[in-house]
């Protein structure tokens, strides 16, 4: 059976080049029969050189997608290999690699989660207003619908991202949220319905895809359609009931009661280091591990206290760019960056200004930090003092984030304490940069009036 994965692979190597190369695809997808493709460049298709490919059916066009058609149980195969060469890229090794892999499975989520978590918000305001009683129960739905299914979205993600096929990633993942599991006991216990969250879902699809490869490549193509999706969905779902579910279920409950901890005895320690230390996670992509860690406490509390905290970070940027504004006056060119940069960078997107000013300048970045770390440590401080602030949807910060604020002590007092905590970020940030930012050396080279001058 080996052979059969390396005839699917090689196929999919010659179909991906008679199609224009990896950069003409841009959507791949399959049924029964046929691959399917969204081309960015029709004309760059080899028409005459596919069409007359042994393992090429036929090809149909409709609708703007090019679908190939390869037959049944050999079209999964060459699927497969043909996302899994989209998809080849030297970031895809390493840890770095694997954070940006499980990043891809939530990223696609995050527009929902703000949209449900600007409307759960609204819902609460409502009702701590007292207002439009027969409202709310509807906001509420709007809102919670997506959460109670959020398991199925991950499964989904996480097997197209992996090579397997999306739908039986979602169907294992579906397990974890079906009612009837609280008739199911593991170690004497019953299961109920949501155990183990997002990390069961992401663990259950991982199972599924990695099961689906190995039935897919031990078939006979004549029995893949009825076999495949029959052994994966049966081995996964009962490996998610019977292992995943109990064990995601108590690292998402070690998860949550660490935070909790976290912020009652490490407070603004907590926040100081968080807030600090955020912008060369970012700068390393290592904060795409905190993503599941976000989506676990949302899924679980409601709301995520860290990210507050990690917003500060873009605070100390800002204030830090405002100071290097202010120490360059003969610098039109940083200055033209920091102008431009600024207002995408008070909404919470940083990496303009990041690779675009204070990285370059090197200690700029450093005084940037200590700027997240005061404006995280003045969140985490009022948390311990028991003002907690959180965010019910990841995505956006600065501004941004305001919408989503969750606190315990109510909207206002949420808005106030994360408010607070900008404001110092922007202030130490700048102070910082503007004392200590810049040696005598730096000033000399970076503010001469050369307005064709960059960052050196």
């Amino acid at each position: 059976m080996t052979g059969q994965k390396t005839d699917a692979g090689a196929i999919a190597r010659t179909l991906l080049d008679q199609v224009g190369g990896a950069g003409n695809v841009l959507d791949v997808a399959h049924c029964m029969t046929r691959l399917r493709l969204r081309l960015a460049d029709r004309g760059a298709v080899r028409d005459e050189e596919l069409r007359g490919d042994p393992a090429v059916l036929g090809v149909v066009e409709e609708g703007g997608s090019y679908q190939i058609v390869l037959g049944p149980g050999t079209v999964n195969l060459v699927a497969a290999a043909f996302e899994a060469q989209l998809k080849e890229k030297p970031e895809r090794g390493g840890v770095k690699g694997g954070l940006r892999r499980v990043a891809n499975v939530f990223v696609p989520l995050i527009p929902a989660l703000v949209g449900c978590g600007v409307v759960a918000g609204l819902a609460g305001v409502l009702t701590n207003l007292g207002v439009a009683p027969g409202v709310t129960p509807a906001l509420a739905a709007v809102a919670g619908g997506f959460m109670a299914l959020i398991a199925v979205f991950v499964g989904w993600n996480t097997a197209k991202e992996f090579g397997g096929t999306p739908v039986l990633g979602g169907a294992v993942a579906a397990v974890i949220v079906f009612p009837g599991v609280e008739r199911v006991e593991v170690l004497g216990q019953p299961l109920h319905p949501g155990q183990g969250g997002v990390l069961g879902a992401l663990a259950a699809a991982l199972v599924a895809t990695y099961t689906e490869r190995w039935v897919r490549g031990r078939v006979p193509a004549a029995l893949d359609v009825l076999v495949t999706p029959a052994v994966t969905v049966l081995v996964a779902g009962l490996i998610t009931l019977y292992g995943l579910m109990y064990a995601a279920g108590k690292v998402a409950a070690a998860i949550g009661t660490a935070a909790d901890r976290l912020l009652e005895s490490g407070g603004a320690g907590a926040g100081f280091l968080l807030g600090g230390l955020f912008l060369p996670l970012v700068m390393l992509g290592l904060h795409q591990a905190l993503i599941p860690i976000h989506a676990t406490l949302i899924e679980q509390q409601g709301a995520t206290v860290l990210l507050p905290m990690l917003a500060m970070a873009g605070a100390g940027q800002v204030g830090a760019a405002m100071a290097v504004y202010a120490r360059l006056p003969r610098n039109p060119a940083i200055r033209t960056t920091v102008r431009s940069a600024l207002p995408a960078g008070l909404l919470g997107v940083g990496e303009p200004l990041i690779y675009g000013v204070s990285l370059p300048l090197g200690r700029p970045f450093v005084t940037a930090c200590i700027g997240g770390a005061f404006g995280g440590g003045f969140v985490g401080l009022f948390s311990m003092l028991g003002d907690r602030v959180g965010a019910t949807a990841i995505g956006p910060s600065g501004w941004a984030l305001f919408p989503l604020l969750h606190g315990n002590q109510g909207p206002a007092a949420a808005a106030a304490v994360y408010g607070g905590g900008l404001l110092t970020g922007y202030a130490v940030g700048f102070a910082a940069t503007y004392w200590f930012g810049f040696t005598r050396t730096m000033l000399a080279e970076h503010d001469r009036g050369r307005g064709q001058e960059a960052v050196a």
